[in-house]
Parts: structure tokens; sequence; C-alpha cells
């Protein structure tokens, strides 16, 4: 049966140091990048929501101007019935018959004027939509200007740093291999609650380098031993002296 090596508390803490610096490493990327990412993703959802009203405008444009071209056959229906109903007027025989075309003549000339008011107040209902798709326009040409700036920015600070971050990514991967699982699940947790990722810190004038509380001496002295796993009690960081963080470089 294969021996499995048991890590002393020293190199335990020595490979979450290691870690820690490298999870920071990516931090500074992420930082870099600040709201970037962010700020282009709701960028492109206005700019979809734009172009779907700008459809939508668009649509609504030709339906109304359906219901014109509708209004203007009925218009010309009309207007072909009257006359034939005005020539008829000349055959009649009494004045029941007179009075009858003179009703569907009265009737095709309302249906005439109704269908003039319906083509008014649908032609002034297209300007607005006019502007309305005018202003829709202007604001996907905006938008779209502003996205293209903010992803020139991205880009160029993912290509300055694609490289980096790649090397990185590795040897974080790697550098969770060499960390003790309860440990890492614990580090794991404890960098999740903070804003700045720090789940391992050192000791700095004498206060812990996460949240700057007072650290006793006698616990000062213990953390240098590396005996045992030290957390501060204010913050709940994992402490390690300065020498043992100091003497784990990552590049």
């Amino acid at each position: 049966m294969a021996n499995v090596k048991e890590f002393s508390v020293e190199e335990k803490l020595a490979s979450l140091v290691t870690l820690q610096k490298i999870e920071s490493k990516l931090d500074e990327i992420h930082i870099l990048k600040g709201e970037l990412p962010m700020e282009v993703s709701d960028l492109e959802d206005e700019i979809q929501g734009l172009h779907s009203r700008q459809l939508r405008i668009e649509e609504e444009i030709n339906g109304i101007t359906q219901f014109i071209e509708q209004k203007k056959e009925i218009i010309k229906e009309s207007q072909a019935l009257g006359k034939k109903y005005e020539k008829q007027t000349t055959n009649v025989k009494n004045n029941r018959e007179f009075e009858a075309i003179n009703k569907e003549i009265e009737m095709q000339t309302l249906e005439v004027k109704l269908c003039e008011k319906h083509i008014k107040d649908a032609t002034e209902e297209i300007a607005e939509k006019a502007r309305q798709l005018e202003i829709a326009k202007k604001a996907v040409a905006n938008k779209e200007s502003h996205l293209t700036g903010k992803k020139g920015e991205l880009e160029k600070i993912i290509s300055e740093t694609e490289k980096e971050e790649k090397q990185f990514r590795k040897e974080e991967e790697a550098a969770r291999k060499q960390v003790d699982e309860r440990l890492l699940l614990s580090y794991d947790r404890i960098r999740k609650n903070y804003r700045n990722g720090l789940g391992v810190v050192a000791v700095e004038r004498d206060s812990c380098g996460g949240c700057f509380h007072a650290i006793p001496p006698q616990k000062q002295s213990e953390i240098k031993l590396h005996k045992k796993v030290m957390v501060c009690e204010n913050c709940g960081r994992i402490l390690v002296d300065a020498t043992l963080n100091d003497s784990i470089e990552v590049k």
C-alpha cells in the first residue's frame, strides 16, 4: 500500500498563501476590467430592446398605411356608387324612388367623409409614429456608438491581460490541488464573505491584515510557530506571519 504524505501545518499554510496570492492577481485583472463586461452586456440588452421597439413602430406604421389605403379604396367605391345613383335620379318614376336614391347618395357621401376623417387621423398618427421611430433610431445609433467604445476598452484590457490571466488560471488550478481539502473549503467560504477576496492575510504591525484588528502578542507567537491554523477573532480570516507571507512570491 502506497504511503500518503502528511503535510505539516506550515506546508499547508504555504500552499494556502500561494493560492491566495494567485487568486489576488486574478482579482486585480478582474478589477482592471471593472464594470466593463457588465456595461457591455447591459448596452447589448438595451440595443436589442431598442431594435425591438424600432421594429414594432415600423410594423405599426405599415399597419396604419394599409389602413389608409383601404379607406382610400372605400372612398373610390363610394364615389363611384354616388355617381351611379345620381345618374339613376334622371330615370325615377315617383317620389318614393327619388327619396330612396337620395338616401343612398347621402349614405355614400357620409361614408366618404368618415373615411376622410379616418385617413386624417391615421396620417397624424403616422407622423407621431415617424417621430418616435426617429427617436428610436437615434437612440440605437447613440447606444451602438457607446457600445463600440466600451467593447474597444474591454478588448484592449483583455488583449493586454489575456496571456497573464491564462497563466494565473493554470497556476490557480495547480495550487488548489496542493491545498488541504477542509482548509480549502474554509478558505473559499471566507473569501466569498469579503469584497477584496482576502481569505488569508499576514499579521502586519501587530494587526490582522484584513480587518486591522489588534492581534495579541501571545497569538502572534503561536502564528509564527506554524503548529496550527489560526484565525482572526474579529473577521475570521486565516492568519499567517509576515515572514511566511513574504517568502512566497507570485509573478
